[in-house]
């Protein structure tokens, strides 16, 4: 199954069963490059948000999602694959560098990218601090940043469950943010955290999550 009816297929199952509300998709450029910066609360944010988008979102995502063995391994690679999922080895050394350089080839060419700026799933529910990956992306690239709000997704899919449940789920986008203010500053680290701190607060403004000033990874392991 192509790329294209296997988003047809799984948009019109999510339709039937979650009926997924979609505010402020007019905010989303219907072509050229930009960046979709959400919050991050279950491991199906990314599906939700690529089948309620007109156009193809691409993501970074672990490589292990595509390697794995057996006829599990297989059909996870093919999922991730067509579902627009970019695999790159995160856990090196060089995997940040490496996730960076993907999404700006990826932002070059005209797509669409979407980031979680946490950098990985909030632990509880809050919004913890962003990281500054989508500062540099913004700031290299020129694409404007979208902001958008994942709203419902835990109560489909809550930490350690594995099969989803049925619950009402909204997408929520903002208006885009122009950084064109700070070009040629990407090297700058106030700028950076200007940057990404902005963004944040309008993800905050967006899903009425309590906002944490630490970031999330800090968290898990406490």
């Amino acid at each position: 199954m192509s790329r294209i009816a296997l988003k047809a297929f799984l948009g019109l199952l999510v339709r039937v069963l979650y009926r997924p509300r979609v505010e402020g998709a007019e905010h989303v450029p219907a072509s050229g490059p930009v960046i979709l910066a959400g919050n991050h609360v279950t491991f199906i944010d990314s599906l939700f948000l690529a089948l309620v988008m007109k156009r193809q979102v691409f993501f970074i995502g672990k490589d292990e999602y595509v390697t794995g063995r057996g006829v599990k391994g297989r059909l996870m690679a093919w999922f991730f694959t067509v579902s627009g999922m970019i695999p790159v080895d995160r856990d090196g050394g060089h995997g940040g560098v490496a996730a960076l350089m993907t999404g700006r080839r990826l932002l070059e060419e005209g797509r669409a990218f979407g980031i979680y700026p946490e950098g990985t799933r909030s632990p509880d529910g809050r919004l913890y601090r962003g990281r500054t990956g989508v500062s540099r992306l913004t700031l290299m690239t020129g694409a404007p940043v979208v902001p958008f709000a994942m709203i419902g997704t835990d109560k489909v899919q809550p930490r350690g469950r594995g099969i989803p449940r049925i619950a009402p789920v909204t997408v929520r986008f903002g208006e885009p943010l122009d950084f064109s203010r700070y070009e040629g500053m990407d090297r700058d680290r106030y700028v950076l955290r200007a940057v990404a701190d902005e963004v944040m607060n309008e993800i905050m403004r967006l899903s009425g999550q309590e906002y944490v000033d630490m970031y999330a990874t800090k968290a898990k392991a406490a």
